[in-house]
């Protein structure tokens, strides 16, 4: 075959040349090399550069500085002009002396409010009489209807007389972070009221509708804060491994009556999360071979895993007329949600065995069978604290989720005194004064060991949260409060030490009980920690009175 060669390709130059330089020789060379453009003074340069990219410039050395400043700033403005957020410049009289695209972008009625801010913070500083060497921004944040939020950070510009002439305004669009702000608020809205069972408009109600309310709260929460407007949630039978439909709205009876199994195959999408126990998105059911008919006209929908610890015990399949409609932002959120619901969901079901039992256990059973699955949601709410640093608004709704996770687990502890659930007797534990109330963090990677631990501690009154590896320990550590820490020394990721040391870090007053097996001590954490203020060792197997004991003695001795 004949071999084709591509020619050299020319550059493009640029040369700033004064009609009164001679450059007739360099001009020539230049031609030989390249198409050569010839401008006569910087503005013409300038406005060349705007349009057109060049391979060279060439410029005599009188002329190379100002080229460049002009430049630059060129490209300054060129930047703002492009960057992701809104920038502008407001005269004190309230006039927009600039703009630039993306602020251009908004409605009519984004920009104006945006200029009255900005006004008024020209006027602010035009009180103050800022001086050029302590200029300081001032930041405000605005609600424009539902539809936008903006943080507006402002900063004063003077004049050669310091006087002030603008400010320069940077507005960021936080709509999308307000939104999941807002979503965190509904989810702990939803998840307290749905695990409430202590308040006075439920002391007096008999079980049967205890169980109706239960319903109606999830129902409702879902629709007014979760904004799902056509859902079901289908639990899973074990022994059939059928999902079957209990509560919906907005859906037809059709899609209510859906015969599905909890398979990967031929079972819908709803089948298909609740064998894999992974949320799943669908942008687009017409395009998806797994979806099966439910919402007419449903263009798109999300469907979480219900999970009662690490057990899959349902699904929350949200349906919408609309393709594309759910965010990974909804599905993070909805996750945690259905964890409140699988809770509410399981408390139904032990209240329905009320109804049947007469030995008072049912509160007790409460508190026993829920503690994992408020544990994981502790868990989850502590994970995304670790994601979220930057965003402390965030933060702290996440922090009001685990603060209500305890109180949660303060309602389930009140319903084992003596009135319980009204018309029975539930079984009493004899509460310590000393462990009462006492936050305390149980790390270690074996269940038995972690589940043991916080049986024996919640019954003695204490509220217990788990960890399952170091990492997650020293993540909860970081995000909450602990009176106590009991960590074993050997676990993934992290060690006992090193879960000790960032306690200690984080609150020095805290005492921290490291637990081993057989003297099993590789990394010498108990000889390291021992110097360092370790409040005491449980070796394995221990008793519960060893436990007790030593939890008590560790939260009555005064750490230095």
């Amino acid at each position: 075959m004949p071999t084709h060669s591509t020619p050299q390709q020319r550059l493009s130059v640029l040369v700033l040349a004064p009609p009164e330089d001679d450059h007739a020789k360099l001009l020539a060379a230049l031609n030989t090399i390249g198409e050569v453009h010839t401008i006569a003074n910087v503005d013409e340069a300038l406005a060349a550069l705007s349009l057109h990219q060049y391979d060279i410039v060439i410029s005599p050395s009188t002329q190379l500085v100002p080229l460049a400043q002009a430049t630059g700033q060129q490209y300054a403005e060129l930047l703002l002009e492009k960057i992701g957020q809104g920038v502008c410049m407001v005269t004190r009289e309230g006039e927009l002396a600039w703009l630039n695209a993306k602020l251009r972008s908004y409605p009519a009625t984004v920009i104006e409010r945006v200029r009255q801010v900005c006004q008024e913070l020209c006027q602010e500083f035009a009180a103050e009489k800022p001086r050029p060497d302590e200029q300081r921004g001032r930041r405000r944040t605005i609600a424009i209807g539902h539809d936008y939020y903006f943080d507006i950070t402002a900063t004063p510009l003077l004049d050669a007389s310091n006087e002030l002439e603008l400010v320069a305004a940077l507005i960021w669009d936080v709509t999308a972070t307000r939104g999941l702000q807002e979503k965190l608020n509904a989810i702990d809205s939803a998840g307290r009221e749905l695990v409430r069972l202590d308040s006075e408009a439920t002391a007096e109600m008999d079980v049967e509708e205890r169980l109706q309310l239960l319903e109606d709260k999830i129902i409702r929460y879902s629709r007014e804060l979760m904004h799902f407007d056509h859902f079901a949630v289908r639990v899973l039978d074990r022994h059939t491994n059928r999902l079957e439909t209990i509560l919906a709205s907005g859906l037809p009876e059709k899609a209510k009556s859906l015969d599905m199994n909890a398979s990967a195959d031929g079972h819908g999408i709803s089948g298909y999360v609740a064998a894999r126990g992974r949320s799943y998105i669908c942008p687009d059911v017409t395009k998806d071979p797994r979806y099966l008919p439910g919402l007419d006209h449903a263009r798109s929908s999300l469907t979480v895993p219900l999970r009662l610890h690490d057990q899959v015990v349902g699904i929350l399949n949200v349906e919408s007329e609309t393709a594309n409609a759910f965010s990974e932002d909804d599905r993070q959120t909805a996750e945690i949600f259905g964890n409140y619901i699988a809770i509410a969901l399981h408390i139904l079901k032990l209240l329905a065995v009320e109804r049947r039992t007469t030995t008072g256990q049912i509160a007790a059973d409460v508190t026993a069978e829920l503690a994992a699955p408020l544990n994981d949601i502790v868990s989850e709410a502590t994970a995304l604290i670790e994601q979220c640093r930057a965003r402390e608004d965030i933060c702290v709704r996440l922090r009001a989720i685990i603060h209500n996770v305890d109180r949660a687990k303060r309602a389930m502890q009140t319903m084992t005194d003596t009135r319980g659930i009204k018309g029975l007797v539930p079984e009493q534990y004899e509460r310590d004064p000393l462990l009462d109330g006492k936050r305390i963090l149980i790390a270690d990677d074996e269940d038995i060991i972690r589940e043991t631990l916080a049986d024996v501690l919640t019954k003695a009154g204490a509220l217990t949260v788990m960890a399952r590896d170091g990492d997650e320990a020293i993540a909860m550590i970081h995000a909450q409060h602990f009176d106590l820490v009991l960590s074993d020394i050997k676990m993934p990721y992290k060690n006992g030490y090193e879960v000790f040391a960032t306690a200690k870090q984080t609150n020095i007053h805290c005492p921290v009980i490291l637990i081993t097996g057989f003297g099993y001590d590789p990394n010498h954490s108990i000889v390291r920690a021992s110097k360092e203020g370790l409040a005491g060792v449980l070796f394995k197997p221990f008793k519960v009175e060893q436990l007790v004991e030593e939890v008590r003695h560790a939260l009555t001795t005064t750490v230095i």
